[in-house]
């Protein structure tokens, strides 16, 4: 099996950080960064604040500082509520019959690795160690849009 490894130039529709507008509750964002550092938290006024971010890396660093909601790290007896937002953000980038989704049906079956060299082991792997969780939920997301 092939893998790609970092997202990065042609698979650089991957990232989080690549200018596509997402829906959530309500709002359009102009990437899944956005929408994922906006989803941390209930508080209107923190969302207004990450939606008017110029870039995701700007987004991404407020959402850093928002007021966690209840379960976004850990709920008991299920994934962190993190991951559910992340996975319904991806169907929404990756809706079927989209160029997006189309790019992500080109990557076959490679093994996808959110690889970093910003530590980030959760999300990724930085330095061969890491979850990998975003690498898996495209995966996920790729296998449920050949279902289709």
């Amino acid at each position: 099996m092939n893998e790609i490894r970092g997202f990065q130039k042609e698979h650089r529709c991957l990232s989080n950080f690549f200018p596509a507008q997402v829906r959530f509750d309500g709002v359009d964002y102009p990437t899944v960064e956005h929408a994922f550092a906006a989803a941390k938290t209930l508080d209107p006024a923190e969302r207004v604040a990450v939606l008017a971010c110029a870039t995701p890396t700007d987004a991404k660093r407020l959402g850093r500082r928002v007021t966690l909601r209840p379960g976004w790290d850990a709920r008991p007896g299920a994934e962190p509520l993190k991951v559910e937002v992340m996975r319904a953000l991806l169907a929404v980038k990756f809706w079927p019959g989209t160029p997006l989704a189309a790019k992500l049906l080109a990557t076959g079956n490679a093994q996808l690795t959110e690889e970093n060299t910003w530590g980030d082991v959760y999300w990724g792997v930085c330095r061969g160690q890491g979850q990998n969780t975003l690498g898996r939920l495209l995966m996920e997301r790729r296998t449920a849009l050949t279902e289709k």
